[in-house]
């Protein structure tokens, strides 16, 4: 149900902002939304995974919360973001 390192690796060369970036807001974003579609995935299987579903709305809160950050620094940016992740807002 978590990313393993392969997959994490592979998010990380797609979406850093530079050479030895681990943890920008974008990347971080890529990560979180990742994991929301996977824990998404689970709980159609898993509907009264009560526990991995507050888990999952406090990612959707987190990731909100870097999206607007990002908005707020550099609103094209933002626009790049969404679309390369097929993110709606």
């Amino acid at each position: 149900m978590s990313l393993t390192a392969s997959e994490k690796q592979i998010l990380i060369s797609e979406y850093q902002v530079h050479e030895t970036d681990t943890g920008s807001a974008d990347l971080q974003v890529a990560i979180l939304t990742k994991r929301i579609t996977q824990l998404t995935d689970h709980l159609k299987q898993n509907p009264k995974d009560h526990a991995s579903r507050r888990g999952l709305l406090k990612m959707i809160g987190r990731r909100r919360r870097l999206l607007a950050y990002i908005n707020g620094k550099d609103s094209n940016r933002y626009q790049t973001l969404i679309k390369r992740l097929g993110i709606r807002r």
